[in-house]
């Protein structure tokens, strides 16, 4: 009898049909109806427009660095449609000077930052991620608090110059090394990870680094790889905390070279002679070094995308 009625109520309610003897399923919500040719029209047209809205200025920005100064002169500014393609621009930059070095400085800040900030996350995650270990809540509860409440600006701003950071590529790292959103994310993962798989892994001898090492890290690649591309974007993008503490022009990154070339404050050593002389275009200058700033984001971003939903959505709701 009880198992009569374990299948009575697992069985979905039917409702009757038109015309005798039928039965039909209950009518499902509209959102998980199958969309209508015209649906689907819309939504393709509201997915183009919105790439065009993406690509068109990157389009623009592009084409006119890779333009003479005499079509963006005859368009007034910057270009749409490409008509005298040169790479001297491109030539100019790369060829030394304080670009060249500007974007060394930015692929190593990028690159130290990245491996620091993602060892650091990865082992405070992981300690948080067992409840059972020494002061777990209260760091927890610590690290909480300083995503609502900081020090300020100038507090900051002394406690790097006490510590003797000022003009040290460590005062672009150290500052904003760690991520509290990005260790809980990378938290949450971690807890939904089979308690028995770490439990027998502890059988056979497994310290807690091998079964980060050799357990948990394998079976996190999706949220490992979506948190190192925001620790990437975020170094290769900064530019605040080098306007700030660096005052040497030889030890700024390449964001901080754009900027002031979009200003025009200043020229690099080596364009301003070639602006100058008309052999070169500012504008055309100033689109290259956005493009060069581009680049990379551009390129590692389909590589992260596959893991971009699986790893956000996991590590949020997870723990």
């Amino acid at each position: 009898m009880t198992a009569v009625i374990d299948k009575a109520a697992r069985t979905p309610e039917r409702t009757p049909a038109r015309g005798p003897g039928r039965w039909a399923a209950p009518p499902r919500p509209v959102w998980e109806e199958k969309p209508s040719r015209a649906g689907l029209a819309g939504k393709g047209l509201v997915l183009l427009l919105a790439c065009l809205g993406i690509l068109f200025p990157l389009w623009i920005v592009v084409v006119t660095s890779l333009s003479s100064r005499k079509a963006i002169d005859e368009a007034g500014g910057l270009v749409m449609i490409p008509t005298d393609i040169t790479f001297v621009a491109y030539q100019e930059l790369l060829s030394g000077g304080q670009v060249t070095r500007a974007a060394l400085v930015s692929v190593g800040i990028t690159l130290v930052g990245t491996l620091f900030s993602m060892a650091v996350s990865v082992l405070c995650a992981y300690g948080l991620s067992r409840t059972g270990s020494l002061g777990h809540r209260w760091i927890l509860m610590t690290l909480l608090a300083t995503m609502f409440f900081s020090a300020g600006l100038i507090p900051t701003y002394l406690l790097v110059q006490s510590m003797g950071l000022t003009d040290t590529y460590l005062a672009l790292i150290l500052p904003s090394a760690i991520s509290v959103f990005n260790i809980l994310v990378l938290r949450g993962f971690f807890m939904g990870i089979s308690q028995e798989l770490i439990d027998s892994a502890r059988i056979d001898g497994a310290g807690d680094l091998r079964i980060l090492w050799q357990i948990v890290l394998p079976l996190s690649r999706a949220v490992v790889a979506v948190i190192t591309l925001f620790y990437a974007v975020g170094y290769w993008s900064a530019w605040f905390n080098a306007s700030l503490y660096l005052n040497d022009q030889d030890m700024l990154p390449l964001q901080n070279v754009m900027i002031q070339l979009v200003q025009k404050q200043e020229a690099p050593v080596g364009l301003g002679q070639a602006i100058k002389t008309g052999e070169l275009s500012g504008l055309a200058v100033q689109m290259a070094v956005m493009v060069m700033a581009l680049l990379p984001v551009a390129v590692l971003s389909p590589f992260v995308q596959r893991h971009f939903k699986k790893g956000m959505l996991t590590g949020a709701v997870k723990g």
